[in-house]
């Protein structure tokens, strides 16, 4: 983000996970790490934008979150949210139950299945079955975010440095305006 001057404009919320903290996250800074009864009830009371079930644990993004960054400082939302959570926001505006919440959605694709397996191992954190869980759910994803029509745009994480440029054209070319 500090990479490129156009990002001045955008801030990333914090969202919520039921999942354990990996070594060296801070809860607020990488997620708000919660408890699954206390998101369930989080859920049902309509505090949350979008949430899905991935991989076990709960993660959504909140109202508060988006108001944090919008009003708070002032700047457009980035979500980092999974295809599930995309659907959710996309089905709350088709029924425009959320009418101050628009969105573009760019969809951040792994160059190949292999090559995003071969990430997965490479960190050492999965387990075989949480790795062959993860393979299968990336596998519906990548189905649904490549077909057409569903994202506003694909970029494909092959390079990073590639993938960030590629991603702030994206965003300049959604917000024109801006520049």
């Amino acid at each position: 983000m500090e990479k490129y001057p156009f990002s001045k404009h955008f801030g990333f919320t914090t969202s919520h996970t039921t999942r354990s903290p990996r070594p060296g996250e801070e809860d607020g800074i990488e997620y708000h790490f919660t408890t699954i009864p206390q998101m369930k009830k989080a859920i049902t009371e309509g505090r949350f934008i979008e949430h899905a079930e991935v991989h076990g644990n709960l993660y959504g993004t909140s109202f508060e979150a988006l108001q944090n960054v919008q009003h708070d400082q002032h700047k457009f939302c980035l979500l980092d949210i999974d295809v599930q959570g995309v659907k959710n926001i996309k089905e709350h505006e088709q029924r425009k139950e959320h009418p101050l919440v628009q969105g573009h959605f760019v969809f951040i694709a792994p160059p190949s299945m292999e090559m995003l397996e071969s990430r997965l191992r490479g960190r050492g954190t999965e387990t075989p079955e949480s790795l062959e869980r993860r393979t299968a759910n990336a596998k519906a994803e990548m189905e649904y975010g490549l077909s057409d029509g569903t994202f506003d745009h694909v970029v494909v994480n092959g390079n990073l440095d590639q993938a960030c440029e590629d991603f702030d054209r994206v965003i300049k070319e959604l917000y024109s305006d801006l520049v």
